[in-house]
């Protein structure tokens, strides 16, 4: 059975609708942190891309790819509730999945 609790890299993300934990990359607005996102469909409100699954119509929050560093799926109901993952701190994206060893 596949450890589910470990960053992943962005490209296998699954994007039917089901909401996932990411890193949002370090910037000159703040450091890495998690957010808990959805890969929406375009709508009336935006364009096919990652939106914070707290967004709400009017007021929605979405990631372009490169914002986006990697993703892990929601713990399961035996982790512990206030157990939050830190965001993955890594300098390159070959570090995921363990293919940097």
């Amino acid at each position: 059975m596949e450890d589910p609790i470990r960053w992943r890299n962005m490209l296998s993300a699954p994007k039917d609708g089901s909401r996932i934990l990411v890193t949002i990359r370090a910037s000159e607005q703040g450091p890495g942190a998690v957010d808990l996102v959805y890969w929406s469909r375009g709508d009336r409100y935006g364009a096919d891309g990652w939106r914070s699954s707290d967004s709400t119509p009017g007021a929605i929050i979405s990631y372009a790819e490169p914002e986006l560093k990697c993703w892990m799926p929601l713990p399961g109901v035996n982790m512990d509730a206030m157990a939050r993952p830190p965001a993955w701190e890594g300098e390159d994206e070959k570090e995921l999945d363990g293919s940097g060893i």
